[in-house]
């Protein structure tokens, strides 16, 4: 079976070993088309080539880059006809452009599709974005959901196909993986991912303000909340403890995680978003460090009883699972050991790969 794998995700290095995974079933041919680079509100993140063994990395050029809903690939049906591809699997919200365009163009060439979906709020669009959705719901062979609370959207929406709850991308445990050992420094608390107010960094730095002992706070990462959060940690007399770095390729970052001795999400929920995931709470996970996480949206569900939860927007409730966990060494290494083997049991690229082709297999057997 010829598979494309149409994602603007997989620029990203790290997730590229889902593609190595999938591409080892040897009844998947596996082409992946990427564009050159992403941009978001952390600016532009260009193509990383870490993993390409298997299967076929294509770039495909695309229009209006950085508009999530807008964008598309002016050159798809091109690509399409060249590749005759059996199965068109689309890593997309069902609402975009870009799902829209590669599902009309895929349904004039007989190519079954496969759309999916992080989203895990019930919402209504207007038009052209509510028109676009109805088409992809009633064309879409499958649908992937990130998350039960996604697959409940769609089927909310009406989708009556067949849905499978997959997450989008894994983590390679030999990769991602814990520190042979932690020389003695300050307690280490980090956030990774973007500033922007629903990530609910400034809540970090609050709760932080009163946490007592000896710790330190790494913020890696950027975006539009950036200057705000400096000038909070300095109101706040942080400036000394907290360090604000770049964002570094995924092909750094288990040597980010290696270097924390917590890991912190404090996401928040907003009128049009909630967190459908948090990537990060995994791959700490996997590297052997505690995470703690708000309430918000999925988060819960992605660290079950291996590591620490607390209600959202709550600066105390933060503060005290971080002093617990600084303080309780036994409840410290209890974490470690519980989150890699949540992430072995759940969230790795292999097995994720092995439940995405047994979709692409029943998408086959229907035909």
């Amino acid at each position: 079976m010829r598979v494309v794998l149409l994602s603007k995700a997989l620029v990203v290095g790290a997730y590229q070993r889902k593609a190595e995974e999938i591409a080892r079933h040897e009844d998947i041919e596996l082409i992946v088309l990427v564009p050159p680079a992403w941009r978001d509100e952390r600016g532009v993140l260009p193509l990383e080539r870490a993993h390409t063994r298997g299967y076929t990395l294509l770039v495909e050029p695309i229009a209006l880059n950085g508009h999530f809903h807008l964008h598309f690939y002016p050159h798809l049906g091109r690509r399409l006809r060249a590749l005759r591809p059996d199965l068109l699997h689309i890593e997309e919200e069902p609402y975009n452009l870009a799902t829209w365009h590669a599902v009309r163009i895929a349904k004039r060439m007989g190519i079954r599709t496969i759309f999916f979906s992080w989203q895990n709020l019930l919402r209504r669009y207007p038009p052209p974005f509510c028109w676009w959705e109805r088409e992809v719901l009633r064309s879409a062979a499958v649908a992937m959901a990130g998350s039960e609370t996604a697959a409940r959207v769609w089927r909310a929406k009406g989708y009556a196909g067949p849905l499978a709850v997959i997450p989008q991308v894994g983590v390679d445990p030999e990769w991602f993986s814990p520190a042979m050992e932690r020389l003695p420094q300050p307690f280490t608390i980090g956030y990774v991912g973007r500033l922007v107010p629903e990530k609910g960094v400034d809540l970090l730095l609050r709760a932080v303000a009163g946490l007592p002992g000896d710790w330190r706070v790494r913020i890696v990462g950027s975006g539009p909340e950036g200057p705000a959060l400096r000038r909070l940690a300095e109101r706040l007399g942080l400036s000394g403890r907290v360090s604000f770095e770049p964002p570094v390729p995924s092909t750094c970052m288990p040597e980010v995680y290696r270097g924390l001795d917590a890991l912190v999400l404090p996401s928040r929920t907003r009128r049009n978003w909630a967190e459908q995931f948090g990537r990060v709470l995994v791959e700490a996970m996997a590297c052997g460090v505690p995470v703690i996480g708000s309430s918000a949206g999925e988060i819960p569900w992605v660290i079950g009883e291996a590591g620490l939860v607390f209600p959202e927007d709550r600066e105390d409730a933060l503060r005290e699972a971080l002093r617990c966990l600084m303080e309780d060494h036994a409840l410290y290494q209890s974490l470690r050991d519980k989150g890699r083997q949540r992430v072995l049991e759940r969230f790795t690229h292999q097995r994720i790969a092995e439940a995405t082709v047994a979709v692409y297999r029943a998408v086959a057997a229907s035909s």
